[in-house]
């Protein structure tokens, strides 16, 4: 079946996000190595992807390890540093089908405040048909229900939705819906799979 919406993750398929990287050059990769393990970032960041504020997550974690304080404040006041860059191939696709009529939605785990400090930053996130955001459903992937909300959102379910994620467990987690999945490893292979779907032609996906 020709999808009828096309779904797109946000993180590592239309934005890189790779706080790692952002440390190691920063801190250094060793110090990071030693910050991540003393301080759990991903806990704080999963409860911000939920809908917990932000700035206010952020500072109570560092008010918790000291020694880390100012480490840890880079994650508020140098977040967008770590969402960054663009992957734009995956910009292009995105706004080739939106040129070809199809409809466009996103389904992240993204906080509230730091998705709107990303669509400042990148004006192509207020450009979906119609947005997920875990932040204020207050549910992430690969809970059932996010997926569920999206269904009941665009009407649509099982093949007549295709989604990328770059991770597996969300896609497994979209699979077991019935809808088509394509687990994003590049922007070449998700071009690849439009044009296999029938959504772009080979030049319209370039």
């Amino acid at each position: 079946m020709t999808p009828k919406v096309v779904v797109f993750d946000i993180g590592n398929v239309l934005i890189e996000w790779l706080p790692e990287r952002f440390y190691d050059d920063v801190i250094g990769a060793e110090r990071r190595r030693a910050m991540f393990s003393a301080v759990d970032l991903q806990a704080m960041n999963d409860d911000v992807d939920r809908g917990a504020h932000f700035g206010d997550s952020v500072r109570a974690l560092a008010a918790q390890y000291p020694d880390w304080h100012p480490e840890i404040m880079m994650w508020h006041d140098r977040w967008i540093e770590m969402a960054c860059p663009v992957i734009d191939h995956s910009v292009r696709l995105m706004k080739a089908l939106q040129a070809n009529k199809i409809p466009v939605v996103s389904l992240t785990n993204f906080g509230i405040e730091t998705y709107d400090l990303a669509a400042i930053h990148y004006p192509f996130l207020r450009a979906f048909d119609g947005d997920y955001i875990s932040g204020h459903m207050q549910v992430t992937k690969p809970d059932a229900q996010i997926y569920a909300l999206l269904e009941e959102g665009t009407g649509l379910n099982g093949d007549a939705v295709i989604f990328t994620d770059d991770r597996v467990e969300n896609i497994e987690a979209a699979a077991t819906r019935g809808w088509q999945t394509h687990h994003f490893e590049g922007p070449q292979g998700w071009a690849d799979r439009l044009v296999e779907s029938g959504l772009l032609t080979r030049e319209q996906a370039l």
